[in-house]
This record gives structure tokens, C-alpha cells and sequence, in this order.
């Protein structure tokens, strides 16, 4: 039995995910290539975005274990043996990292830091209105383990927080949160938002949720904070809505095509902030012991966590 480390990682990422997973594993073998390595002989597939049909030769696999929290570009593979557990990444240093990056959004758009900002660049000094915080709205659409850290830290900042799912348990969710079910709630939490933060897992459902339709129900001058899926967005849509003034700013952590090409709008558009799919890093040296954990309940017998339920993708 061995463990297969693959992804689209370079030289310095390879080593201190090796460093870090063998640290906690130190009885397991571990291996980033399989030159001398019987493919039959590996059963966990530890995979940080391989490229398709990357685990076609592994033909002994009991366990594919992602590194990043987002598994639609594994799902897409189909060579992916469909009878292979699959697991996501629920690491709590990357929920505490997502919700300070949506936190420092929320409070950037609630108190107009970017503003300041621009006014800096034109050397204007201009005092603008300040509200206090339970005066803003925030919807949070997904309330997955990173949405649900996520709205607990905008209700502890003291935020009026909605958050909306498409399912699941009646009435679960974060404390102090207002839960929305169901495609017919979205419109009416999307309305009520000052602030719309969005963390969906990318399925055929939300693949271009926010285009020209979606972003019209969006309350007049509200913003966006997107920090799940580029693809969730349709950009020409958001653009127009930019521009026309319906929706006040964006803040973008991930795009359609990714890096972002020199010469998108989003670079240089006044109302839009750009960063680089940097939103929750994983971070190797926790990341290890939640992979260890799922090895070890695999090695064990017992059950495997955050398995990825395939047919809703997620």
C-alpha cells in the first residue's frame, strides 16, 4: 500500500506537501511520482488538480483525497473511477482564512475603504457617510463549511447576515443567521443584500448564476464579493451592470480564464478589485493532518469524511 501525490504543483509546492504529509504520516509511503512505484500498488491518490486521466493507471485505488476544497475539476475528469470514494478538503485553517478575506471585503465596501482609496489616487481629501454595521445586509450564498464560517464572523462583526442554500436541513445553519432556502428564496435574498457574498460550489446549477437576470435582482448599488468560482459569473453581464451602476463594485478572487489575462477590464475597471485565487490558501501543514485522519480511518475500516456526494457534484 502506498500514497500518490499529483497535481498541478510545481517543484517548491511538491516538496513541502511531501514534508508536511510525512510528518503526519510517517509510517506511510509516500511518493510524487510513480517512476519505481507499482501503480497497483497505491490505494490513496492524494490529488491537488491532476490533469485528466492523471489516476487511469492506478487500478488499486480505495480512497481519492483532494488537497483543495473545490472539486469540479475532478468530477469533470471522467476517467475518474466513479467507484472510488472522493473526498474534499475541510481543513479549519483554510475556513479561517476564507472568512478574514470575507470579512476584510465586507468591511472595505461597508466603509468605503476602497473609495478612500480611489481618493487617495487623486489626492482628494473627502470625509464620505459612514454606516454603522448592523445598518448593512450581507447575503451569503452557500453555507458549506466555508460559507458557514463565513457567516459567523460577519454576524460577530455585528453584520445583518442572510444566508441562502439550494437544500438541506430546515432551519440549519450558522447562529444568528437568517436561512434561506430553495430557488424561489434567492430572489428575495439576493434584494435584501447590500453586500452578496458568494461561496456555491460550482455545479451545472450555478455555472453563470450571476449573469445579466441574477445581477438585476441584486438590490440597486449593492456589490458583489465572489471568492468561489470564476465561472459562476458571466463577466461581459457583470461588466454591464458595472458600468450601468446597478451594481456598485466588485470584489473578484476568481475568473473564467485564470491568471487573468493582461487586458481584461477587470484590471483596470474603477470598481472592481482583482486578486489572484488567493482568498484561503490550503495550507500543507494543517491540510496533512486532515488527510492523515481520513487515511487513517481508511486504513481502520472506519468511515471516511467530507466524501463528495456525485451527483450533486459536491
Amino acid at each position: 500500500m502506498s500514497i500518490y501525490l499529483c497535481g498541478s504543483l510545481d517543484s517548491s509546492e511538491i516538496a513541502a506537501w511531501l514534508a508536511a504529509l510525512r510528518d503526519a504520516m510517517p509510517a506511510e509511503q509516500i511518493d510524487a511520482s510513480l517512476a519505481g512505484v507499482d501503480p497497483a500498488a497505491v490505494d490513496v491518490a492524494l490529488v491537488a488538480n491532476p490533469p485528466p486521466g492523471s489516476l487511469k493507471p492506478l487500478g488499486g485505488l480505495k480512497l481519492i483525497q483532494s488537497l483543495w476544497a473545490g472539486v469540479d475539476r475532478l468530477m469533470a475528469d471522467t476517467s475518474l473511477p466513479p467507484e472510488v470514494p472522493l473526498a474534499r478538503m475541510v481543513d479549519g485553517s483554510m475556513c479561517a482564512a476564507m472568512a478574514e478575506t470575507a470579512l476584510w471585503a465586507v468591511l472595505s465596501l461597508h466603509r468605503g475603504f476602497f473609495d478612500y482609496a480611489a481618493l487617495q489616487r487623486e489626492r482628494r481629501w473627502q470625509v464620505l457617510p459612514q454606516r454603522r454595521a448592523d445598518e448593512v445586509s450581507v447575503a451569503v450564498l452557500g453555507l458549506g463549511e466555508l460559507g458557514h464560517a463565513v457567516a459567523q464572523r460577519l454576524v460577530g462583526q455585528g453584520y445583518r447576515v442572510h444566508g441562502w442554500r439550494r437544500g438541506g436541513r430546515p432551519g440549519a445553519g450558522p447562529a444568528g443567521v437568517a436561512v434561506h432556502e430553495g430557488d424561489e428564496a434567492l430572489a428575495a435574498c439576493l434584494a435584501d443584500g447590500d453586500i452578496v457574498v458568494n461561496l456555491l460550489p460550482l455545479t451545472p446549477d450555478t455555472r453563470r448564476l450571476f449573469d445579466a437576470a441574477t445581477l438585476a435582482r441584486m438590490k440597486p448599488g449593492a456589490s458583489l464579493v465572489n471568492l468561489a468560482r470564476g465561472a459562476q459569473v458571466v463577466e461581459d453581464d457583470l461588466l454591464a451592470a458595472l458600468d450601468a451602476g446597478h451594481v456598485a463594485r466588485a470584489v473578484l478572487d476568481v475568473f473564467v480564464q485564470e491568471p487573468l489575462p493582461a487586458d481584461h477590464r477587470f484590471w483596470h475597471h474603477p470598481r472592481v478589485t482583482v486578486l489572484p485565487h488567493a482568498a484561503a490558501l490550503t495550507d500543507p501543514r494543517s491540510a496533512a493532518r486532515v488527510v492523515a485522519a481520513n487515511v487513517s480511518a481508511l486504513r481502520e475500516g472506519r468511515p471516511l469524511a467530507h466524501l463528495v456526494d456525485r451527483m450533486r457534484g459536491y
